[in-house]
C-alpha cells in the first residue's frame, strides 16, 4: 500500500528562521565593523538565506525524518488500523507521538482482553469436559459390568439399564442446553413475542415443581395475592424456561422447611420485575460477578449432587438479554439469595 504523507513544515520554517536570525546576526557585525551597514543589502540576503535554508531543511527531513516515521508505521501495523486509512500519515513529531501512545494503550488493552478469554477458554474446556465425561462414564461403567455378567441377574439388570438411562438423560440436557446457549449468542433462535398473564404462567410452574419443593419441605408461594393478570410482552415459552430454572434453583441450595417467594411489581410505567426470593443457603459475594458462566461452580469441589446440566443461570441471562432486558442478583451467605428481571408490560 502506498503511504500518502501530510508533511509538516514547522521544523523547517523554525530552524531556517533560526539560521537565518544568526547568519543574519554575524554578516550584521561583520559589515559594522569592516564596511558601512545598508539595510537594503541586508534585505535579498536575508531572503536568500532563508529561503536556501528552509529547501536545505525540508530536504533533509523528507530524506531523514520522513523515512523513518514510516518504518515506525510499518513496524507497529498502524497503516491497516481503519483510523488510518482515511487519510494521509502525518509527519508531525507531536501527533506521530500521540498516535503511537494510544496504539500501545489498545494494544495493552486488547492483550489483556485475550488473556482473561484465555483463561476462560481453559476453564469452559475444562468444564465441558468434566460436565460430558461424568455421565459417559457412568453409562460405560454400568454397561461393562452388565457385559461382565450382571445382565444375568433380572433386578441387578433393571437397576444398572436405568441408572444407564438416567445418565443418557443427564448427557441430552448437556448437549441441548449447549445448543440453545450457542443459538442465542450468535442471534439464531429467534424469539415469539406474545402477551400473556405472568401470574398465570408462574403459577402454572409452581404446580409442576410442586411435588419437587415437598420433597425438601420447601413452599412455593407469591408475596401477596394478585386479583388481576399482569400482562407481559415476550417469548411466553422462553419465560416459563427461565422461571422454572431460577425457582429450581432455589430449591436445589434451599434449606429444608424454606420458602421460595415469588414477586411482580411495576418498575417503571411500562416495566415490570420479577423477583425470585430465597431463605437458602446464599451465595458469597466473591462467585457473583461470574455466576452466570457457563459451568462456573460456586462449589469448587466439583461435585454436583443435585444433578442438571450446570448451564441453567447462563441459558436464564442469554434469555432474558435477548428480550433486551436486564436481570439482577443479591445475595448473602447464609441468609438467601434474590434473582431478579425486567419485563415489557403489555399495554
Amino acid at each position: 500500500m502506498q503511504i500518502q504523507f501530510k508533511k509538516s513544515y514547522k521544523f523547517a520554517i523554525k530552524t531556517s528562521l533560526y539560521i537565518t536570525l544568526f547568519i543574519t546576526l554575524l554578516w550584521s557585525v561583520f559589515l559594522y565593523v569592516f564596511h558601512e551597514i545598508n539595510l537594503w543589502e541586508l534585505v535579498p540576503f536575508v531572503v536568500i538565506v532563508y529561503v536556501f535554508s528552509f529547501f536545505i531543511v525540508q530536504i533533509r527531513v523528507e530524506r531523514f525524518i520522513y523515512r523513518r516515521v514510516k518504518k515506525i508505521y510499518d513496524d507497529l501495523t498502524i497503516l491497516e488500523s481503519s483510523n488510518m486509512t482515511t487519510g494521509p500519515i502525518t509527519t508531525d513529531m507531536k501527533t506521530l507521538t500521540e498516535e503511537i501512545d494510544k496504539f500501545a494503550r489498545d494494544k495493552k488493552i486488547e492483550i489483556e482482553t485475550l488473556k482473561v478469554r484465555e483463561q476462560y477458554r481453559k476453564e469452559f474446556i475444562g468444564n465441558v469436559s468434566h460436565e460430558l465425561k461424568t455421565p459417559l462414564f457412568t453409562v460405560q461403567g454400568y454397561i461393562l459390568t452388565l457385559l461382565d455378567g450382571a445382565m444375568n441377574d433380572k433386578n441387578l439388570r433393571e437397576k444398572y439399564l436405568e441408572r444407564a438411562s438416567k445418565a443418557v438423560e443427564r448427557l441430552g440436557y448437556i448437549i441441548n442446553d449447549l445448543d440453545m446457549i450457542t443459538k442465542l449468542e450468535v442471534g439464531d433462535l429467534s424469539l415469539n413475542l406474545e402477551v400473556f398473564d405472568m401470574i398465570e404462567l408462574i403459577r402454572n410452574v409452581f404446580d409442576m415443581l410442586e411435588m419437587k419443593a415437598a420433597k425438601k419441605d420447601i413452599t412455593l408461594t407469591f408475596d401477596t395475592d394478585y386479583f388481576k393478570p399482569v400482562l407481559v410482552y415476550a417469548d411466553k415459552e422462553r419465560m416459563q424456561q427461565v422461571i422454572i430454572n431460577l425457582i429450581v434453583n432455589s430449591i436445589k441450595y434451599g434449606r429444608e422447611n424454606g420458602t421460595t417467594e415469588v414477586s411482580v411489581e411495576n418498575l417503571i410505567k411500562n416495566k415490570v420485575i420479577v423477583r425470585i426470593t430465597d431463605n437458602g443457603e446464599g451465595i458469597e459475594k466473591k462467585h457473583l460477578a461470574r455466576l452466570f458462566e457457563r459451568f462456573y461452580r460456586v462449589d469448587k469441589s466439583g461435585s454436583r449432587k443435585e444433578g442438571g446440566s450446570g448451564l441453567g443461570l447462563s441459558i436464564v441471562k442469554h434469555i432474558i438479554e435477548a428480550h433486551n432486558e436486564k436481570i439482577y442478583v443479591e445475595s448473602e451467605f447464609g441468609v438467601g439469595s434474590e434473582f431478579s428481571f425486567t419485563l415489557e408490560k403489555a399495554e
